[in-house]
Parts: C-alpha cells; structure tokens; sequence
C-alpha cells in the first residue's frame, strides 16, 4: 500500500533544520520505510498460509486484514480526537519520537507472534497483527513529514518520493521472500503450517527495536508542526468526505485483490500455480505499483519535455529487461533460459504499453489520470470475472501498475485548498484505511458462497467510486481555498 504524504508548515521546520541534510538519518527512514512496505504485504503470504494451518475458510482468513487495518483506523481515529481537542501530539513531542513510539509499538506486535505460534492460537496471531497496525498508524502520521524536514525546505518533495519508491521497494520483494521462507524454509515436514510464521516476525521485532534505538541516539533537532485548528472544520468540505471515501475503497479494492491473488492463480480454470509459484506473481502486482509511481513521479515533474519523454519510456523499458532477466535465470541449472522467461513476461509487456499510453492521456491532471486508471482497472477486473485462464491471470496481475498513482493523486486532491485544516484532513485520509481491513472480508465472504471469481465484483465497485472521484467527485462543494494562518 502507497504511504501517507503530510506536508509540514515550513516556518517552524525551516528555522530549526536551518537548511542542513540529514543524510543518515534520511537513509535511516528509508529502511523503515521499505519494513513497514515488506511487511504489509507479507499479510498476503500470511492469509493462505493460515487458511491451511487453520483450516479457515476465506471470510475467517481475511481477518488478518481485517484486523491490520482495523487496527489503523482505530489508531488514526485516538489520534484525530486528541489532536482536535487538545492539539497535534505531535507538535508536542516532535517528530522522532512519534516514529519511535511507533517502531516500538510495532515490535511489541511482532513478538506476540512467538507464543502465538507455541499455542497455535490464530485469535493470537491476529491481535499480533492489531499491535503492529497500531504502530504503523503513529509511523504513518509521523514518518512521512519527518523526511521532509531531513533538509533544505527546497528538496523535501524529492526525498518523500524516494522514500516512497523504497516502500515500494518492500511490497515487490516483500512476496517472493515471504512466500520462501513461509512456504518453503520455514515450513519443514516437522513444523506446523502456523509455527513456520513466528522466525520472520522475531526478525521484524529485532529490527524494529534496533531502528528504535538508532533513532533515540541520533541528534536531531525537536520539530512539531505547531497546534492544528480548534474544532473538526475539515468535515464540513464535502469533497474532503468523498475524498475520505475514495481512500476507503482504494485501500480496500488494493488489499483485496492483493490478498486473493495467490488463491486466484492457483484455481485450475486461471493457471494451477502451487503458493511458491504464486506469490512471484504477487510480487510482481507490487512491482507494477513501483513501475506506475516511477512513471507517475516523473509525468508530474517540472522535467524539460523532450527528458520527460524520454525517462517516461526508459522506465518501462528498463523494468521490462529486468523481469525478463529475472523470469529467465535457472537457479537448478545456473543460467538464463530466455525462451522460458520471455514466454512468461511477454504478457506483461501489453499492459506496460497500456500504462505509458494512459499517462499520456492523463495530461498530468491529477483528476483525470485518476479517472483514466480508474476506468481501467474496472475494465480489467470485468474481464478476470468473466474470462479464465492466462487472460484473467495477466489482467489480475497487471492491476498494480495501474493502480500505483491511486493514494497520492486522491491524497493530493481532498487536501488542496484546505489551509489549517490540512493536518484534521491529513488523519481522516488515515483512518479512511479501515477499507483494507472491511472489504477484503467482504470479498472472502462473496468467494465462500459463489465462487472467488465473482467475489472480483468489491474490488470493482471500489475502483468504479475512484474512478467517480477522479471525475467529479473532488470538484463537489468546493470553494474558495481555506485562508491558513
């Protein structure tokens, strides 16, 4: 999932970073960055994973996102109410010591994944999840301004959206690594399908604990964004409302589709794929959502046109040479077999095509890109629902791409003109992430009783409604921007 974007008020950030570069302290946010990236998607080897080791049928295995993302809405909704009451907790105990509450939150969730893995309690492994959703919550709110303090005021755009690509980073290797180690390693014939869980989540606390106190031990200046406005002002925006919506079934459509695509690709009348094989593809579903936010960075740059042109091909291109690359190497024989590989991503190659034509027609208008691929996923999720075989897989699959300017287009656009009611507009955008954990039951409950195939029809309504806001639904109610203080 994309990550949250909050721009800080640049007085008090510009006088006490003075216009110096953290670069390792940036460096730093960017492991954490790619962690909470790798282990969002790691929810997507755990649901299959604990469907078999439970025996749970779809509705009961997606409570893993429903309890990871209900546990963001929960977390971003105490936030809310404390910050319209009593102000910004943040402006309060500044920045870095919100990403270490919430680094050492999400470690505490991490470990209850040992004793939950001894008693083989799935309840357990869930609150498990709950905990580190809470600690997410606090790094989402306060991680993603911090970066843009680590230097001069001029650059702070440029250091989130790298910052983002490394989050990015995580959710495409993220699959394969967890879909090793879960399914094949750690799953040896004398552990259980649960306990083969509990070593990679010992490794998440270590690292989060260590990250912790790195960041205890670094020197860096105390910086809040100051107190937010009295009152919920932002609720009166409607197009902030539809905004918050719009977040609600982007997350939900993305964390559906996500953690359905292993199950997908194995059904026979789709591919046959065993969970190893799978979750490759799953990866490369994230991987399209790198490509997409690559692409999409670049369209909306102040680029020269003629180097825009040219990087906005370079990227496809290049991402194409490294899937064949990776498709084609033999890790039994030791060496490529490009026949093989290029039989599997020539499929890929059309909806990269697709992607660079779509960003054309999108002008660089956020709105209307939005619309654009919007529209496009819904027509490919159609096709998933109604076809089989390779054709419904591709179009699975290539979802990611598509989808990948979805957060930051709708973030951007419930946002602008809201003056000093960006930081109330900010946590509604947060909590709004309840949709990845109330749809995806909601799709496995549809699987159970018609089939996974037609479940497609959440994701579709979701992506149709960001589609609507892409279209009008941002233009409803405004007015004039809010005048900040």
């Amino acid at each position: 999932m994309a990550t949250i974007t909050t721009t800080p008020r640049s007085p008090s950030t510009a006088s006490e970073t003075d216009g110096k570069t953290y670069r390792g302290p940036f460096a730093i946010m960017t492991v954490l960055f790619f962690m909470w990236g790798f282990m969002t998607v790691f929810n997507d080897i755990l649901i299959p994973r604990f469907k078999d080791a439970f025996t749970l049928d779809y509705f009961h295995a997606m409570l893993v996102q429903l309890a990871f993302f209900g546990a963001y809405f929960i977390g971003s909704l105490i936030y809310f109410i404390i910050s319209a009451t009593t102000g910004d907790p943040i402006a309060k105990i500044g920045y870095k010591n919100g990403v270490v509450i919430g680094l050492l939150i999400s470690a505490t969730g991490s470990a209850l994944f040992w004793p939950a893995a001894a008693k083989l309690s799935y309840p357990l492994f869930l609150g498990g999840l709950f905990v580190v959703g809470l600690g997410f919550a606090m790094l989402q709110i306060a991680a993603n301004p911090y970066v843009t303090i680590l230097g001069p005021e001029r650059t702070a755009s440029s250091r989130l959206n790298l910052a983002q690509a490394f989050n990015s980073v995580g959710t495409t290797i993220g699959p394969l690594i967890g879909g090793y180690l879960i399914f094949q390693y750690f799953a040896k014939a004398n552990v259980s399908g649960a306990d083969s869980v509990k070593v990679p989540y010992l490794c998440f606390c270590i690292v989060f604990v260590l990250l912790a106190g790195v960041f205890l031990a670094i020197r860096l200046p105390h910086v809040g964004e100051g107190k937010i406005e009295a009152g919920m002002g932002a609720l009166k925006h409607p197009h902030v409302l539809l905004g918050v919506l719009a977040i609600f079934m982007y997350v939900g459509g993305e964390v559906s589709i996500g953690s359905t695509i292993i199950s997908f690709l194995g059904q026979p009348s789709v591919a046959g794929l065993a969970t190893v094989e799978a979750s490759k593809y799953v990866s490369l579903f994230w991987g399209g959502m790198l490509i997409g936010r690559f692409m999409g960075a670049v369209e909306l740059s102040e680029m020269n046109a003629v180097a825009k042109k040219a990087v906005m091909a370079l990227i496809p291109m290049l991402a194409f040479v490294i899937l064949l690359l990776s498709r084609s190497w033999d890790g039994d024989a030791h060496h490529f077999d490009f026949g093989a590989g290029w039989a599997i991503v020539k499929n890929y190659l059309p909806l990269l095509a697709l992607c660079w034509v779509l960003f054309q027609f999108g002008k660089a208008l956020a709105g209307r890109t939005l619309l654009i691929f919007g529209a496009t996923i819904v027509a490919l999720l159609t096709v998933s629902m109604l076809e089989g075989g390779k054709l419904a897989m591709w179009c699975i699959v290539g979802i990611g791409l598509f989808t990948s300017i979805g957060w930051p287009n709708i973030f951007s656009l419930a946002l602008d003109g809201m003056g000093v009611y960006k930081s109330q507009v900010s946590s509604l955008l947060v909590m709004a992430i309840l949709g990845g954990a109330l749809l995806p039951p909601l799709q496995g409950w549809i699987a159970d009783q018609h089939g996974l195939q037609i479940s497609y029809i959440v994701p579709l309504i979701a992506y149709a409604y960001v589609a609507f806001y892409g279209c009008y639904g941002h233009k409803v109610g405004r007015t004039a921007a809010v005048v900040s203080h």
